[in-house]
């Protein structure tokens, strides 16, 4: 089990699904850079889209996505309507260059449109854009509402990967965090999205959650394996009711403290990679056949907004309410309110309103922290401040979760639960930023 150094994991650190991250957006970078970010796409340029659909048939109370309830077939409609008309004004800024590789469709939850309106977004990307006859589809499903007839889009679509969000299988825990659903629930979505041509499919699971012990942990990883998980990704719960209202019915004082935590997350490393699983990152693990395990053995791991990824696409364009997009020069963020988005879509106008620019000097950066994430080491030698790093990160070195050749940084064996601690000390933006984040672990 891995060494608890709780003094290491006081400040609150990011996920670094992007470097800077979105704590860092204002709202001085928004449409204008994310027309010349469409500009700048090459002809033959592999693309990677991201769809966001921000609604949920139920709100679950520990969810920080955002998404809202799907309480009206009409705002559904009119939602999907800008999207559509925010494909057309993103195909057109990119005027027929880049080659789409991958689309990811996310929320919120996708199965909360119905089956024929997925038919049509879906059909309305290729005809947009330039989509390879090999790109792979994704999508997020809530097993709850999910039946034979959304599965028949996904086969129509012909999406090959899946994540489920499970969260846990234990019922207390499940009551706890407003979210019940049976395991023949999840056991009859499987059946389906295997039906449909699912063949890399993911499990969202959580550890820290109220009254989850790791009994309660333990049989949910153990069902998961059984149900046949190609993927799982294992998060800690951010317990940040002062930012996500909804956090405030789930009762605080039945969450486990700090050490319980913590030996949640090593309990549950432990297990998998026992049990045969590939550990990707610090959160994600992977069947040995399954693609993403593939990529951690050649070391093609990558990190973005889906955590980690075998997406190798420099440049991912999200389209939707609150959708980010990575371009060259910038990070861009839609309007996060589904009205105004619909508004300024409305307008014509693309829906970017606030990011922030990544010259050079932070592409560089963002590529250490993605390297030390994905891969465990990232040469620090072009790092302008990194002496400061290196003086920093001196706690971590004195207890052996780390270790230099010559500026090149090593997470050790144990640094895994500290590792974006470790990330943190390559970021100078933490200090300002830090209270907006969860503890490492």
């Amino acid at each position: 089990m891995w060494p608890y150094y709780p003094e290491l994991l006081t400040t609150p650190v990011p996920r670094y699904t992007s470097y800077p991250t979105a704590a860092e957006f204002h709202d001085s970078v928004g449409e204008e850079q994310q027309r010349a970010g469409l500009q700048e796409v090459t002809a033959e340029e592999p693309l990677s889209l991201y769809i966001h659909i921000p609604y949920c048939r139920e709100i679950c109370w520990y969810c920080g996505c955002n998404t809202g309830a799907a309480n009206r077939a009409q705002r559904l409609g009119n939602y999907l309507q800008r999207l559509s008309q925010e494909i057309d004004l993103v195909a057109e800024g990119l005027e027929g260059r880049g080659r789409v590789t991958r689309i990811a469709f996310g929320g919120g939850s996708p199965n909360t449109i119905a089956p024929e309106q997925f038919d049509e977004l879906v059909g309305r990307l290729r005809s947009a854009f330039s989509v390879t006859s090999n790109a792979i589809l994704s999508v997020e499903i809530d097993p709850r509402g999910f039946d034979a007839g959304f599965a028949a889009a996904l086969a129509r679509a012909g999406v090959s990967r899946a994540s489920l969000g499970v969260q846990t299988f234990d019922p207390r825990v499940q009551a706890a965090i407003g979210r019940i659903q049976p395991p023949e629930t999840i056991e009859h979505a499987v059946g389906l999205l295997r039906s449909s041509g699912v063949t890399s499919l993911n499990f969202d699971l959580m550890y820290g959650l109220p009254l989850q012990n790791e009994a309660a942990l333990h049989g949910s990883l153990a069902l998961s394996q059984q149900l046949g998980a190609d993927r799982l990704a294992v998060f800690g719960y951010a317990h940040v009711p002062h930012l996500i209202p909804r956090q405030r019915r789930i009762d605080a004082t039945a969450l486990p403290g700090a050490p319980d935590r913590f030996q949640q997350a090593g309990q549950a490393h432990e297990w998998l990679t026992g049990q045969g699983w590939i550990p990707v990152g610090f959160d994600h693990f992977a069947g040995e056949h399954d693609p993403l395990a593939a990529a951690a053995r050649e070391k093609r791991v990558r990190r973005n907004f889906q955590g980690f990824t075998d997406d190798p696409c420099d440049t991912l364009i999200g389209l939707g309410a609150s959708a980010i997009s990575r371009f060259a020069a910038c990070l861009v963020q839609n309007e996060r309110n589904s009205g105004r988005y619909g508004m300024k879509v409305g307008m014509a106008q693309l829906a970017g309103v606030r990011g922030i620019a990544t010259p050079p000097r932070e592409v560089m950066r963002s590529h250490f922290i993605e390297h030390l994430l994905c891969h465990g080491r990232a040469h620090l030698h072009y790092l302008p401040d990194r002496m400061r790093v290196r003086k920093v990160l001196q706690p971590f070195k004195e207890r052996g979760l780390i270790s230099w050749d010559h500026w090149e940084l090593r997470l050790g064996p144990e640094a895994l639960p500290y590792a974006r601690s470790i990330a943190a000390a390559l970021d100078p933006w933490r200090v300002a930023s830090s209270v907006r984040f969860s503890s490492a672990v």
